[in-house]
């Protein structure tokens, strides 16, 4: 069986900062909603966080970002990046918070604290080596 082609579109090198300012902000976000006990958003943005963690990285270590439908597909780009040591911690983590987005956004019941407090605890994880193999 064939490889699946996953859609990505080039994007300069250089504009990896662009994706990590946007991680950065979504980072806050989380906090931010945390501190006011609002899971839902709290959620919401540790997801787009580790999204735009992931999107700078691709970007810096290969030149690209995903535009395929499913945001998992971007873990599997993530993969492909064999400069980063210990990658499957990474991937492990970024398949648990993007694993709960639909959860959040679409199911009819609330994101509930504990939810929160485990997927913030991955994405600071996630976000904080992504920053460090960035800067």
């Amino acid at each position: 069986m064939a490889a699946k082609k996953i859609k990505t579109e080039r994007i300069e090198r250089s504009k990896y900062s662009i994706y990590l300012k946007k991680a950065q902000d979504f980072f806050d976000a989380m906090h931010q909603a945390s501190l006011s006990n609002n899971w839902n958003a709290a959620g919401l943005a540790a997801v787009h966080c580790a999204i735009s963690s992931n999107d700078a990285l691709l970007v810096y270590f290969r030149g690209i970002r995903s535009t395929a439908d499913n945001h998992l597909d971007a873990i599997e780009l993530l993969r492909n990046c064999q400069e980063i040591n210990q990658a499957e911690d990474m991937i492990s983590r970024l398949r648990k918070i993007i694993g709960k987005k639909n959860l959040i956004e679409y199911e009819a019941r609330p994101f509930l604290q504990a939810e929160a407090e485990e997927i913030i605890k991955h994405t600071e994880r996630f976000y904080n080596r992504a920053r460090a193999l960035l800067v």
